[in-house]
């Protein structure tokens, strides 16, 4: 399975796929994270390992990406950077690192002024979850840019299910109905992860959503706050995360 977790910014999109990656690879599934998200310089440290460098640069660096990506505008000359599908197996020790049965892949990352918009990083994201074959007891946890612009992309073709991470604001409640009526429209699965909630919050956020797509529900804890403040691995687990991984699995 391939498992897209999008949001608004804020919502806490990085800490649900890093939970859910250590949940997945204690059940013994061998599991990639992607992280697909230029402007996030935090998911790393919360599955306890170093960034990785990017695919971006192991397939010549941005500026290479940005100028076949213009000559595919402007001469039609398609974008190939996959000769052949690639496995978990497969992906380039340049672009990722592995830590306790979880591999990490960083697409790229804005690192200076005026290096231009991530386009590049949204079109590799796409080709390559396009082309990645993924095996038995194997989950690929995908962590997104914050809004939607990764549907525009179409980078969401590539995956099988779709995790949309709802914070308690008006924001997150009207980003859902849009979210929900695009995965209708491409026919992916859709389920709600409701984040820093108690039962008074999730009642009031019930009245808006469609209660059959929540698939979670996720208090806030001293835990999460403290781990994510330091930037410390999240080397524990959480019974409501287990019940979000029961149903990948099913």
């Amino acid at each position: 399975m391939k498992a897209l977790v999008c949001g608004k910014g804020g919502s806490g999109k990085s800490t649900v796929a890093a939970l859910l990656a250590k949940s997945m690879a204690r059940r013994g599934y061998r599991v990639l994270v992607v992280d697909s998200d230029e402007s996030n310089y935090g998911l790393h440290r919360q599955l306890g390992m170093e960034l990785p460098g990017s695919l971006m640069d192991y397939f010549g660096g941005k500026k290479m990406m940005m100028e076949k990506m213009r000559r595919s505008f402007t001469e039609g000359e398609q974008v190939q950077l996959f000769d052949q599908n690639w496995t978990l197996a497969e992906i380039p020790a340049e672009a990722r690192t592995e830590k306790d049965g979880i591999k990490l892949l960083t697409i790229g990352k804005i690192h200076d002024f005026g290096e231009g918009c991530a386009c590049p990083m949204g079109a590799l994201s796409k080709k390559f979850l396009d082309n990645l074959q993924v095996g038995e007891k194997e989950i690929v946890i995908v962590d997104t840019e914050a809004g939607i612009e990764h549907f525009g992309r179409g980078v969401e073709a590539g995956c099988d299910a779709i995790l949309a991470v709802l914070d308690p604001s008006y924001e997150s409640l009207l980003l859902s109905k849009k979210i929900a009526e695009i995965s209708e429209k491409i026919g992916k699965p859709l389920y709600f992860v409701l984040n820093r909630v108690d039962e008074e919050r999730k009642t009031a956020m019930l009245e808006f959503l469609d209660e059959k797509r929540v698939a979670a529900t996720i208090p806030e804890t001293k835990e999460i706050f403290r781990a994510g403040l330091a930037g410390e691995e999240f080397d524990f687990s959480m019974e409501e995360v287990e019940g979000l991984a029961d149903l990948l699995m099913e």
